[in-house]
C-alpha cells in the first residue's frame, strides 16, 4: 500500500525567507508582494513535486507564548518585522484559504509547536510528514517518518533532512538538536547558552558524551580549563536553553485529519487572488489534480458575420461600436465587435462609413493600432471615444503590461485563465461583450483621481497625433548616414591605434577581460571593483580612472564611438523603409511618468552630447524641396515647472525677470554678482539645477562635477538656502507619497512609488527621489502633449500641408511647406507656449534647417 503524505507549513519562516530572498516588488497600487509569490511558488512547487494528501500551515500569533513569560528576553534582540512583510502575512492566508489549506494558530504557541503537535498526532507507518521550514529548531521533529525539508539559499534551494541525515552533520540523534541549542544557544532567539560554546565545540561535545545530561555528569572529563570552566559556570543556562528551545508537541489545539485533505482547490478565488497581485506568471501553473482546467468559464460564441448588412444596420441603430483589432505577428487578421462577431480583415472595409461618422460612438482597446490599420485602408477613425488601454495606464502606470483579461476580471468580475481553454478571439470576444461595464467603472476610477480631464482633453486626442507621426514618418539621407558611419570608423581605427600605442601591444579592446590585463596587470591602474570573471572595466570604472592614465580617455572615447557607429549608425540604416523614411514607434503607455517613448527605432536616444552623435541628425531630412525641418524645443521646462510647484519667490523672479538661470543660481549659490560669474561656475550651477530635479545626492552631483563630495554637499545646502521653497516642495512630496503610496502632475496624472516606503535604505532612497522628480518630470510630459494635440489640431483643422513629425523630449519636429514657414512658427509658438498656464512664462525655441541637425 501506498504511503500517504501530510505536509506542514511553517507559515511565518517561509513567508520571512521569501520576503528576504526576492527583490522587492510591488502591485501597481504600491501593495508589497514579493514574499507572497516566493511563498506561492514554493507551494505551487510542493502540490506538483510532492503531490501531499494533507496538508496544513501553522503560524506565530502576537500574543506571548509561555518562552516569553518564563524568560522575559526571548526573542529580544530581533528587529520589528518590516511594514512591506507585515503587510502580506494576511494575504499569504487569504491565498493559502483559496487553495483550501487549513491554518492553525493559537496564542501562546509559536508554530513551530503547532507543527511538533501535528506531526507527531499523525506520524506513523501509514503517513509519512514532511516539514516545509526555514527554521532549524525543527530538525528536532524528525523521526523515521518525519523529515524536515529547509530554505537554505533562496527559495528553491532546500536541505532534506531525515534521521541519517542528522547523524552526518551533526552526529547526533533528532532528539539531540534541542542539547545542541543548549550548549550553543540561539542569538536569532536571544537563547543563551553557553558562553564560548559554538557549533563546532557543542557538536564535538556531543559526540563524545551523547546528551547534554551526561556532559554535565561527567564534566571532569571535559578537556579544555577554559571550556570546562564555562560550562560549570553556565550550567543553569545551558539547561534553560535546552527548555526554551524544546517544541512543545502536546499543544492542545484540534486538527481533523479529514480536514486538511487535498481537494477543492478553488481555482477561481485562486486566479482572482493571483490577478490582483499581479501574479501573471503563475497562472499557467494553475491545474486541478488531473492537469485540467478548472475555470469554468463557459467562453461566448465566436459568430461569422455572414449577415454583414443586418451587422450595419444593428451598430447604426445603437449609435456606439465596441471593437477590438485581433493582430498575429502585427500583422491585422480582423476585429471582433459587439455580439461575438469577427470580422474578417477583407470585411472591415464594409465599416467605412461607420469608422468615419461622427456620430457613432467608437470603444475599443489598443486604439493606435485602429489607426494605423484603418489609415492603409483608406478608412478615417472618428469619434473615438474610449481606449481602455489608455485608461489601464492612467490608473495604473507603472504596469509592464496592459492586458484585456486583467481588466474582465477587475471590471467585469470574470477570471480567465489565458493559458488553458482560451484563445485570443474568446477572450477578445468576453472583454467586447462587456467594454460598456467596463468603460463605466473604469471612467469612475478616473474621475475619482481627477483624471478624467488628463484622459478626455490630452491622452485620447494625443493616439490620434502618435499614429499620424507613425504613418508619416521621418525622411532620412542613406548616403549621409553611410558618410557618418565611414567617418566614425576612421575615427575608430585611428583611436585603436593610439589606444594600443598607450598599451604597448594589441589586444581585443572589446574583451573586458583582456583590457583589464592591460589595465590592471600591465599597466598598474589601481583596481576600483572585481566581477567573478575578473576585473570590472565598465564606465563607472573608467570614468573613476579616467585621471590616471591617458588610455582610459581613449577607451571611453572608442566605446562611444563604437556605439554610435553600431547602434545609430548601422541600426538606422537598417530601419529605412522602400519610402526612404524611419517609421518609429511611438509609445504612449509604456513610461511610469507620463513622458512618450519611441522604439523600432529609438530616435530619442539619438546621443546628442557629443558632436558625433549629433552630426546623425544631418542624415533627417525633409521629404523634399518644399519642405524645410522645424524644431520648437521648450526652454528648461522642468525648471520652470519646478518653480511653479514649489512656489519658490526667487526661481519664480528668475524666470519672469528672463534671467539667464543658470547664471542666476551660480550666482545664489556662490555669492557672486550675475555679472562676475565664470564660465565653470555657471556649468557647475546648471549641473546643480537639474540635479536637484532629480534627486541628486550630494555624491552624485561630486561624481559629475569631479569635485569632492563635501564641496558638492556645500553647492547643494547653498542652493536651497536661496531656494527654500525648492527644499519645501522636496520634503512636503516625498511626504505626501509616504501618506498616500503616490505623487501627481499638475494635471491629476497619478504615479504609486511604493519603494518610498521600503526598509531598505537604498529602495527608500529610490522611491525619494522618484517622489521629488515624477511631478516635474510628469508635469512636463503633460505640456508638450497638450501642445502636440494643439499644433496637431491646429494643422488639421486649418488643412495645412505642413505636419508633426518627432517628439523627443521636450522638443517638437515639424516638415513644414515653405510657404507655410512664417505661419507655422507662429502657431507653434502660440500653442507651445500657451498649453498651460503656469506662475512663470513657458519659453520655446524655435529653429528652422535643411535637416535635422541644422534645424537645432
Amino acid at each position: 500500500m501506498k504511503k500517504k503524505k501530510l505536509v506542514i507549513l511553517d507559515g511565518n519562516s517561509l513567508l520571512n525567507r521569501a520576503f528576504y530572498a526576492l527583490p522587492p516588488m510591488s502591485t501597481s497600487t504600491g501593495h508589497p508582494t514579493n514574499a507572497i509569490y516566493g511563498f506561492t511558488t514554493m507551494l505551487l512547487k510542493i502540490l506538483n513535486d510532492i503531490k501531499p494528501d494533507y496538508i496544513a500551515a501553522a503560524f506565530d500569533r502576537k500574543a506571548p507564548t509561555f518562552r516569553h513569560i518564563e524568560y522575559k528576553d526571548y526573542k529580544a534582540g530581533r528587529k520589528k518585522m518590516p511594514d512591506e512583510l507585515a503587510q502580506q502575512i494576511e494575504p499569504a492566508k487569504e491565498l493559502l484559504k483559496a487553495f483550501n489549506i487549513g491554518i492553525f494558530e493559537m496564542d501562546g504557541y509559536e508554530a513551530d509547536d503547532i507543527i511538533g503537535t501535528i506531526a507527531k498526532r499523525y506520524e506513523s507507518n501509514d503517513l509519512e510528514v514532511i516539514i516545509f521550514t526555514g527554521d532549524r529548531d525543527a530538525l528536532q521533529l524528525v523521526s523515521d517518518y518525519t523529515k524536515v525539508m529547509i530554505t537554505r539559499k533562496g527559495i528553491t534551494d532546500i536541505d532534506v533532512y531525515d534521521v541519517k541525515a542528522i547523524k552526518e552533520k551533526y552526529n547526533v540523534t533528532p532528539e539531540g538538536i534541542i542539547d545542541l541549542k543548549g550548549l550553543m544557544g540561539d542569538s536569532s532567539d536571544n537563547i543563551p547558552g553557553v558562553a564560548g560554546v559554538g557549533e563546532k565545540t557543542a557538536v564535538k561535545l556531543l559526540s563524545e558524551f551523547g546528551s547534554l545530561e551526561n556532559l554535565y555528569n561527567n564534566l571532569d572529563k571535559v578537556s579544555g580549563k577554559k571550556l570546562k570552566e564555562n560550562l560549570e559556570t553556565h550550567r543553569e543556562d545551558a539547561f534553560f536553553s535546552k527548555k526554551l528551545a524544546t517544541i512543545d508537541r502536546n499543544a492542545p489545539i484540534d486538527v481533523d485529519i479529514e480536514s486538511i485533505k487535498v481537494e477543492n482547490i478553488n481555482v477561481n478565488r485562486v486566479r482572482e487572488l493571483f490577478l490582483e497581485y499581479e501574479f501573471k506568471s503563475l497562472l499557467d501553473r494553475l491545474k486541478d489534480k488531473n492537469g485540467e482546467d478548472t475555470s469554468g468559464i463557459e467562453f461566448p460564441e465566436i459568430k461569422e458575420a455572414d449577415d454583414i448588412e443586418l451587422i450595419l444596420k444593428n451598430v447604426l441603430k445603437k449609435g456606439v461600436l465596441n471593437f477590438v483589432f485581433i493582430s498575429i505577428d502585427k500583422t491585422v487578421e480582423g476585429m471582433i465587435i459587439d455580439g461575438g462577431y469577427f470580422i474578417k480583415r477583407e470585411q472591415i472595409s464594409c465599416f467605412k462609413g461607420i469608422f468615419e461618422s461622427p456620430k457613432i460612438e467608437k470603444n475599443t482597446f489598443g486604439a493606435k493600432q485602429a489607426y494605423l490599420f484603418l489609415n492603409k485602408a483608406g478608412i478615417k477613425l472618428e469619434n473615438l471615444d474610449f481606449d481602455a488601454e489608455i485608461a489601464s495606464y492612467l490608473l495604473n502606470p507603472s504596469e509592464n503590461r496592459y492586458e484585456i483579461s486583467s481588466l474582465l476580471r477587475n471590471y467585469a468580475g470574470i477570471t480567465i485563465n489565458e493559458g488553458e481553454g482560451a484563445n485570443i478571439n474568446s477572450i477578445t470576444a468576453f472583454f467586447v461583450n462587456n467594454l460598456e461595464i467596463i468603460k463605466e467603472k473604469m471612467l469612475k476610477d478616473i474621475e475619482v483621481h481627477g483624471m478624467l480631464e488628463l484622459l478626455r482633453k490630452v491622452e485620447m486626442p494625443l493616439i490620434e497625433v502618435l499614429a499620424s507621426m507613425e504613418i508619416t514618418g521621418f525622411k532620412v539621407d542613406r548616403e549621409t548616414l553611410r558618410q557618418i558611419g565611414f567617418d566614425l570608423s576612421e575615427e575608430i581605427d585611428s583611436l585603436t591605434g593610439e589606444i594600443y600605442d598607450l598599451a604597448g601591444e594589441e589586444f581585443n579592446i572589446n574583451s573586458p577581460k583582456q583590457l583589464g590585463v592591460i589595465l590592471f596587470e600591465k599597466l598598474g591602474l589601481p583596481v576600483i571593483k572585481k566581477t567573478k570573471t575578473g576585473y570590472s572595466t565598465d564606465a563607472e570604472v573608467l570614468d573613476e580612472l579616467s585621471d590616471k592614465h591617458a588610455i582610459v580617455e581613449k577607451i571611453l572615447s572608442y566605446r562611444q564611438l563604437v556605439k554610435l557607429k553600431s547602434t545609430y549608425i548601422d541600426g538606422l540604416l537598417s530601419s529605412i523603409n522602400e519610402d526612404g523614411k524611419i517609421h518609429s514607434s511611438f509609445n504612449q503607455t509604456v513610461t511610469a511618468t507620463g513622458r512618450i517613448s519611441s522604439t523600432e527605432p529609438n530616435l530619442q536616444n539619438i546621443p546628442i552630447k557629443m558632436e558625433q552623435g549629433r552630426r546623425i541628425r544631418k542624415a533627417f531630412i525633409p521629404e523634399n524641396d518644399n519642405y524645410i525641418i522645424v524644431s520648437a524645443d521648450y526652454s528648461q521646462i522642468e525648471l520652470r515647472v519646478l518653480a511653479h510647484i514649489s512656489g519658490d519667490k526667487n526661481l519664480i523672479d528668475a524666470f519672469k525677470q528672463g534671467q539667464d538661470i543658470h547664471r542666476r543660481t551660480a550666482s545664489e549659490v556662490f555669492g557672486v554678482p550675475m555679472d562676475e560669474v565664470t564660465t565653470l561656475q555657471r556649468n557647475r550651477a546648471k549641473a546643480v539645477n537639474f540635479g536637484i530635479v532629480y534627486g541628486l545626492s550630494d555624491y552624485g552631483l561630486s561624481k559629475d562635477l569631479k569635485i569632492s563630495r563635501k564641496e558638492a554637499k556645500k553647492y547643494i545646502e547653498n542652493y536651497f538656502k536661496r531656494y527654500s521653497g525648492v527644499k519645501r516642495y522636496m520634503e512636503d512630496t516625498i511626504n505626501t507619497a509616504k501618506i498616500k503610496g503616490y505623487v501627481t502632475t499638475l494635471m491629476n496624472r497619478i504615479r504609486y512609488i511604493p519603494e518610498v516606503k521600503s526598509s531598505n535604505k537604498n529602495v527608500k532612497s529610490l522611491g525619494e527621489r522618484l517622489a521629488m522628480n515624477t511631478p516635474i518630470q510628469g508635469t512636463a510630459a503633460d505640456i508638450i502633449k497638450i501642445a502636440m494635440v494643439k499644433v496637431y489640431r491646429r494643422i488639421k483643422e486649418e488643412r495645412l500641408k505642413s505636419k508633426l513629425i518627432l517628439q523627443v523630449h521636450d522638443e517638437l519636429v515639424l516638415e513644414v511647406h515653405r510657404d507655410e514657414l512664417a505661419y507655422v512658427k507662429k502657431l507653434v509658438r502660440e500653442e507651445m507656449e500657451g498649453a498651460v498656464k503656469l506662475s512663470v512664462p513657458l519659453i520655446v525655441d524655435i529653429n528652422e534647417g535643411n535637416n535635422w541637425y541644422d534645424a537645432k
